[in-house]
């Protein structure tokens, strides 16, 4: 009874441990290389490394320097206390002229899922947004990738009829919008 008790107490210690070493930040051209790895391999797990979606976007290799191209767009990165990244997400402009952001490339390494740290990635998304003079947030996502559905609709967000338009990612079928005012 004693050891299991250990084991107990060991696994919750441990899982502590990674909740309060993790870190969110801004994006480093550092990171870029193993972004791109993570989200690629996400997205090939599912079946999604065709056309139409963001495996194949131009600006994959190099986060760092699309994110840097504007004020009003941010990337955010999870890193563990040895600074690997475990994932991240951003916002760059959708629709300026109405306010419009989307919430883009919110991936979380395997190793990491399951410990809420999507939510604080979003947070960290929404008042980047909220500071940009945003109006709404947008996203795009995929029927079978039911975890992010589930995340976006726990966080709130309003699931929509179709796309706003004008989105690059074709083979995404479900949006969502979350208003900042």
């Amino acid at each position: 009874m004693c050891k299991r008790f250990a084991q107990v107490v060991y696994s919750k210690t441990t899982k502590l441990k990674e909740l309060i070493l993790v870190k969110i930040r801004h994006i480093q051209p550092k990171d870029d290389p193993q972004l791109a790895t993570i989200i690629r391999h996400l997205l090939k797990s599912f079946g999604l490394d065709k056309p139409g979606t963001a495996y194949f976007d131009p600006e994959l290799e190099h986060l760092s320097d699309y994110y840097a191209q504007s004020k009003k767009r941010e990337y955010f990165v999870l890193v563990d206390d040895n600074d690997r990244v475990l994932g991240g997400n951003g916002i760059a402009e959708y629709d300026p002229q109405n306010g419009v952001a989307e919430l883009q490339k919110l991936y979380i390494s395997e190793s990491a899922q399951g410990n809420h740290m999507s939510f604080k990635l979003i947070d960290a998304a929404l008042e980047f947004a909220k500071q940009a003079g945003y109006r709404e947030v947008y996203l795009e996502t995929h029927h079978d990738l039911a975890a992010a559905v589930h995340l976006y609709q726990r966080y709130g967000f309003r699931k929509l009829d179709g796309p706003l338009g004008g989105g690059e990612h074709s083979e995404m079928d479900i949006f969502f919008a979350y208003p900042l005012v």
